[in-house]
């Protein structure tokens, strides 16, 4: 089931003492081809999960770096069944790493449940995190993604007390996603020794592996919040390629940026290794 390659993907961190590294990339930007080509170098570079991004009109939750990569994806007329079909393509070579789909609600919706979770499924998506699709909410596509094994990732935040985070975890599976400060994504990176009670607690009251992001762009960042967390997510420093490869002209530049970040991110992770 789906939902083994996520936990596959956390035992063979664990087995080797350290973090998970959890790269975001956008579907499509700047276009398709080298959203393939920059899937592959994150995973040959270290990223142990990868987040797969489906542009949507009103990215609400997203800070200035991935909406901009969106509205990329948008102008090259990418479509949720055209991040579907490079998921697809990914999986044909590639049976282990897993892949989260994050976007919003509405395309989703106007999709219909059923056919996406199939979809999904069949493209070899192991989950999604929907941001503004709540656990309250939440249920139509629980029971879709149930007939396949998808796993439903939640989000918490340093302000989610221990009552809202067992209705958080009430559902949900792979891992939790622990936002690590308020705001939007690409914010000032957290303090890891101040939200290190509420990592500890989500993990207490889930019981699932939590992967700390927003804000986290260097090595040294990285390594440092590795330290409180089971996974350390890295999105808007890796979109940033994408941005540059489309304002140069020279689209190879995203893949080969976005390796040699995973690269430095997932060295560092390692080097504090606890083994």
């Amino acid at each position: 089931m789906p939902t083994s390659r996520i936990t596959a993907a956390f035992d063979r961190a664990k087995g080797e003492g350290r973090a998970a590294l959890v790269a975001y990339l956008m579907g499509g930007d700047p276009d398709l081809e080298t959203s393939y080509k920059s899937l592959c170098a994150l995973r040959d570079n270290g990223a142990d999960i990868i987040e797969l991004g489906a542009p949507f009109t009103d990215p609400m939750a997203d800070g200035p770096a991935i909406q901009k990569a969106g509205l990329r994806a948008l102008a090259a007329k990418t479509t949720l069944r055209d991040v579907l079909a490079l998921a697809a393509r990914f999986r044909k070579d590639d049976q282990v790493t897993p892949l989260i789909l994050m976007g919003y609600a509405n395309p989703i919706h106007s999709m219909g449940y059923a056919e996406f979770a199939a979809a999904a499924a069949a493209a070899g998506i192991d989950g999604s995190i929907i941001v503004d699709l709540p656990p309250e909410e939440d249920a139509p596509i629980r029971t879709e993604y149930a007939k396949y094994g998808l796993s439903v990732i939640r989000l918490a935040t340093p302000t989610t007390h221990e009552k809202r985070m067992k209705k958080v975890a009430e559902g949900a599976s792979g891992f939790i996603y622990f936002v690590s400060v308020t705001g939007v994504t690409g914010a000032g990176s957290a303090d890891p020794a101040a939200i290190k009670g509420n990592v500890d607690m989500v993990k207490r009251v889930s019981g699932l592996p939590v992967c700390v992001g927003f804000g986290v762009k260097t090595g040294i960042q990285a390594a440092e919040m590795a330290k409180i967390a089971d996974g350390v997510v890295v999105g808007s420093a890796f979109v940033e390629h994408a941005e540059a490869a489309q304002e140069s002209g020279d689209f190879a530049c995203a893949p080969a940026g976005m390796g040699a970040l995973a690269k430095e991110l997932s060295t560092a992770i390692a080097a504090i290794a606890k083994v």
